[in-house]
């Protein structure tokens, strides 16, 4: 998985032991990762531009396009134009989707 600034939010455990499961090749693995990423990437952003002003949406996306991996920045500037708490947000958010993937999987 690429590394975001949300990444410490995140507790995949439970989902890559039952990744490491349910496949037979790492190409498998790689494919379904790549998946999850892509999930978790979106939910995340969806998650933080529904709360942030939409007059903002467009200059924290280019904070975040320009450095994807910087906490202090990205969290600074969230927690300046949002009043709940946004990681405890994005961290339930994430947990939800996590859960949902492993149900998928599962099944």
């Amino acid at each position: 998985m690429s590394k975001l600034f949300f990444d410490h939010l995140l507790n995949l455990d439970k989902l890559d032991k039952q990744i490491k499961k349910v496949t037979k090749s790492s190409e498998e693995r790689e494919e379904i990762w790549l998946l999850v990423d892509e999930i978790v990437h979106h939910k995340a952003l969806e998650c933080i531009l529904d709360k942030l002003p939409k007059d903002a949406h467009v200059e924290f996306l280019t904070l975040f396009y320009k450095s994807p991996h910087n906490q202090d920045l990205l969290f600074g500037y969230l927690k300046n134009k949002i009043s709940e708490n946004i990681e405890e947000l994005l961290s339930q958010e994430l947990g939800l989707v996590s859960d949902e993937i492993l149900s998928e999987i599962e099944d």
